[in-house]
């Protein structure tokens, strides 16, 4: 980028604009080598003043040189600037349209110029920055905090690109006190961690993994009971019907309250059930035998006279949900999910657990590691906290506005919600494997803003992650993108007005990245900080690794800790 400080010498060069597009403004330079301010010459990603009046200066960016040869072989350079914005008596205000044929002078944009966009941008009391410019790291990029995270982002980048590292820097940079320190604040951050990256990241977070992660079955709704308990792609109503029966029998049963509150009880209610009694209830009905009305004559000795008993009309049929069941409960990888703690956890510790006040101290960040959870219950895991999450932030606002009803109240301890490698439990698929993560998370996209709850999604994969999600996130981080169906999808949904700043993402560094949204003052490549302390999703060196001497490996470890 061409910038000094306004104290120092511009050298004026014969530089003028020879054509206005909407979306383009071409100049035309006769010594491109000395077109530069100091000792730093142009290139694609400077900046540029167009004078329009003495108080209005056009910048605008630099997309691609040209080389113009007249019929004296004379030389020509032609510049291609993409225009951001007007430069008004000293404000920065996007957008171009008013700039007057013809401009007087086209200069090297200063970096007094370009701080003053970005840091006159912004208020310091909603400034929050996590990068520089790229093509001048001595230019910080803040954002408007507010605007960015009250709502929803996206974070997109092949493997390598440095989405970990962006997602740690962005949610340290978030939760950090006034002070730089990590002292703790109001801020609430829930982190699903897919590959276990982020306990390194996160010294001080509620670390919660499979091993003391309790999930309480019981608190399902019907469409999550549903598609972890029965096969759904079978339509089965038999086994449908056994199952909600035996839901509501044995929540009736164990249910303390009136008679009336008990009738009120239905397949949605967070109300403890055994899972047990609903596999016994499953096997009577299977082996049920009923009286048929006749009793047996007088030449069968044995049971002359016993009523005779025929086969139930569900006799036989629920073999398969039986079976089904009876796997489940006997699976030891699914106990933090239908093990003895999931029937003795209440509602309170559960909430509490995964909005970061734990019984072992409070916490800014909770990261569920999710590296241990069997992937045929990922998604309904995912499911459950989201829900749990989402509906937190609407009784709590409801509270609050009951306790203030003359008062505009909105919920005062926001959550973010973090969803690493978001194509994983919420993908562009009708899979009814995945239908309650989608219905969860969906819902929380188009709703959870008004509740304080919004979301983060990360993914190497955009255009494998439910287009109703990714729709509804309004700032963008896009980092190198090498897949050219993650391109496109990407740039359908960025706006039109990017000029070839899009196209750029396929030559991104790593930690390089294209930032816009309504949180920014304009779209700008920008560099990720270094984050505090790194997740640990760094590649693995394997031709070092290659080189040293053989490694023996104990197998009967690995297969103990396999079995597990």
């Amino acid at each position: 980028m061409i910038a000094i400080n306004e104290s120092e010498t511009e050298q004026v060069i014969n530089a003028q604009v020879i054509a206005v597009f909407p979306d383009k403004v071409r100049i035309e330079v006769d010594d491109l080598e000395n077109f530069k301010i100091a000792e730093e010459s142009l290139k694609v990603g400077s900046y540029l003043k167009i004078a329009d009046n003495e108080n209005a200066v056009l910048i605008a960016i630099i997309e691609n040189f040209q080389i113009s040869v007249s019929e004296g072989r004379k030389r020509l350079y032609i510049i291609e600037a993409f225009p951001l914005g007007i430069l008004r008596d000293g404000k920065f205000e996007r957008g171009g349209d008013s700039l007057a044929i013809p401009p007087k002078e086209v200069k090297p944009a200063t970096i007094d110029d370009i701080k003053k966009i970005y840091e006159d941008s912004v208020s310091s009391r909603e400034s929050f920055c996590f990068s520089t410019l790229s093509s001048n790291n001595g230019v910080k990029v803040p954002i408007n905090g507010n605007k960015f995270f009250n709502k929803h982002i996206a974070v997109v980048g092949s493997t390598g690109s440095g989405k970990s590292h962006t997602l740690a820097t962005i949610i340290q940079s978030a939760v950090a006190g006034k002070n730089g320190s990590f002292s703790l604040n109001n801020s609430h951050v829930i982190l699903f961690d897919i590959h276990s990256e982020y306990k390194s990241a996160f010294p001080d977070a509620n670390f919660i993994d499979v091993s003391n992660l309790t999930l309480p079955y019981w608190m399902l709704n019907s469409e999550e009971l549903e598609e972890f308990f029965l096969d759904t792609e079978a339509n089965d109503h038999n086994q449908r019907n056994v199952f909600k029966e035996a839901v509501l029998k044995d929540r009736r049963a164990k249910f303390q309250g009136s008679e009336a509150d008990r009738q009120k009880i239905h397949l949605d209610s967070p109300i403890l059930f055994d899972i047990k009694k609903v596999l016994e209830y499953a096997i009577a009905k299977n082996t049920e035998l009923v009286d048929s009305g006749e009793v047996y004559a007088a030449s069968n000795k044995e049971k002359a006279g016993q009523p005779k008993l025929t086969n139930g009309s569900l006799h036989g049929k629920l073999t398969n949900f039986v079976n089904r069941l009876e796997s489940k409960i006997n699976d030891s990888r699914l106990d933090f999910f239908l093990g003895k703690k999931s029937k003795e956890i209440t509602f309170e510790e559960t909430l509490q657990t995964f909005l970061g006040y734990p019984s072992s101290g409070k916490a800014n960040v909770t990261v569920i590691d999710l590296s241990g959870v069997p992937f045929e219950v990922l998604s309904i895991t995912v499911s459950l906290i989201s829900r749990l999450v989402f509906e937190y932030g609407y009784i709590y606002k409801r509270l609050r506005c009951l306790k203030n009803p003359k008062e505009k109240i909105n919920n005062d301890a926001p959550i973010l919600l973090v969803y690493e490698e978001a194509h994983k439990y919420v993908p562009n698929s009708e899979l009814s494997k995945f239908r309650s993560s989608k219905v969860s998370i969906e819902r929380i996209a188009k709703e959870g803003r008004k509740y304080g709850v919004t979301l983060l999604l990360a993914s190497q994969r955009p255009s494998e992650i439910s287009e109703t999600i990714f729709s509804q996130c309004n700032n963008f981080i896009a980092m190198r993108l090498t897949n050219p169906v993650d391109q496109g999808y990407v740039k359908k949904l960025l706006p039109d007005s990017l000029g070839s700043l899009i196209d750029k993402m396929t030559s991104f560094r790593q930690g390089e990245a294209l930032l816009v949204g309504e949180a920014i003052i304009l779209p700008s490549i920008v560099q990720i900080d270094r984050c505090t302390n790194a997740p640990s999703s760094n590649d693995i060196p394997y031709w070092e690794l290659w080189k040293e001497e053989w490694r023996d490996m104990d197998i009967a470890a690995i297969k103990a800790e396999w079995y597990k």
